[in-house]
């Protein structure tokens, strides 16, 4: 990388039984320190965390890995027909490499989807769970209504032909400008974050979004033609088609034993995941962006809000217990926007594993 970690920092390598994972973390932590599980999301890499590792209290190890495909971690392939499993099968293997019986968990966005899948797999293992910003537990596109019911039997309207092929062909080659309103750097200013954020290190996420491998095997992966709008389906491969509601579907959390204490929390400026979500081909199909739009009543934007709050419902109906926390003016990354908030609501909430 061409941007300096900050300091106290540091990227270690760590062999795992399944591949080879890149890890941010203090470079002193001190014994018996409780670990926490920082999960990035998509088109970005642990470097988006580098202020959260150093502003969390002593008594927390926080630990930041690189997903597949992502950042240092070995570009292995990625198998979408298993959903997000690929991803928490690495991150199970990660935290037995390094002694972690238990731990924190913590994800953003679409790693939001991989703690929830994790929470599926190892219950016992989970202290608390923070999701911040997630995908939604009924996937990326493709649903209406709060239970998550599929638009098209196939799935149309999500995974890997829902990208912008331009955005691709710019995060493939490494364009670190402004000149083209779909650049990697533009899009972090106008929906990873709130508009008009100032970022002090802009240079450092344009670096982290950049790490992303391009292609079949990783983003946004591959696709299938369907008769039903907008004409593509979600294929096997690659990062958009683990988070097709075909093969992702995370409500399944409402049942798991124990249920660990939940944090949700978000902006309410959030573009990316939102009940009209600008990333959603069915809201573009609404406001006109994309031809063709079938209209409201075949193919209704998803509300990927109202899922999430469904779904912590229920989670809390049998038993469970979970807090939202919405800032306000705060984009999609408020770990990075509302800096002081934030880890003023993540340490309470971490606090209370102890309670």
């Amino acid at each position: 990388m061409t941007t300096p970690l900050p300091a106290g920092i540091r990227a270690v390598d760590v062999e795992t039984s399944r591949l080879k994972v890149r890890v941010l973390e203090r470079e002193k932590s001190a014994p018996d320190t409780e670990p926490v599980l920082l999960v990035h999301g998509n088109v970005s890499s642990s470097l988006f965390f580098v202020d959260l590792i150093n502003a969390l209290p002593d008594r927390f190890r926080p630990i930041a890995p690189d997903l597949r495909g992502y950042g240092g971690t070995d570009p292995l392939p990625i198998d979408a027909s298993r959903g997000l499993q690929d991803w928490a099968d690495d991150l199970l293997a990660l935290a037995d490499a390094l002694g972690l019986q238990t731990f924190h968990l913590l994800g953003w966005s679409m790693g939001g989807g991989v703690a929830m899948q994790m929470l599926l797999q190892a219950p016992q293992r989970v202290r608390t769970l923070t999701l911040q910003a997630p995908v939604s537990p009924y996937g990326f596109g493709g649903t209406r209504g709060q239970d998550g019911e599929l638009l098209f039997p196939d799935g149309a309207g999500s995974g890997g032909g829902c990208a912008n092929p331009r955005f691709v062909e710019l995060l493939a080659a490494g364009d670190t400008g402004t000149e083209d309103q779909t650049s990697p750097r533009n899009v972090l200013r106008a929906f990873y974050v709130a508009p008009g954020t100032q970022l002090e290190r802009e240079d450092l996420y344009v670096e982290s979004m950049l790490t992303t491998r391009t292609g079949e095997d990783h983003y946004p992966g591959d696709h299938t033609p369907s008769s039903s709008w907008p004409g593509v389906a979600p294929g096997k491969r690659g990062i958009l088609n683990t988070m097709a509601p075909t093969v992702c579907r995370l409500d399944g959390i409402v049942d798991v034993d124990p249920k660990p204490p939940i944090l949700w929390i978000r902006g309410d400026q959030d573009a990316i995941v939102s009940n009209e979500s600008m990333f959603d081909l069915a809201q573009l199909g609404a406001v006109g962006a994309v031809p063709g739009w079938p209209g409201a009543d075949d193919c209704p934007p998803q509300p990927m809000i109202t899922q999430t709050r469904a779904v912590l419902d229920r989670y809390q109906a049998n038993g469970g217990d979970y807090t939202e926390v919405v800032l306000e003016g705060v984009g999609h990354s408020p770990h990075i926007e509302a800096p002081a908030d934030y880890t003023d609501a993540l340490v309470k909430h971490l606090s209370r594993a102890a309670d």
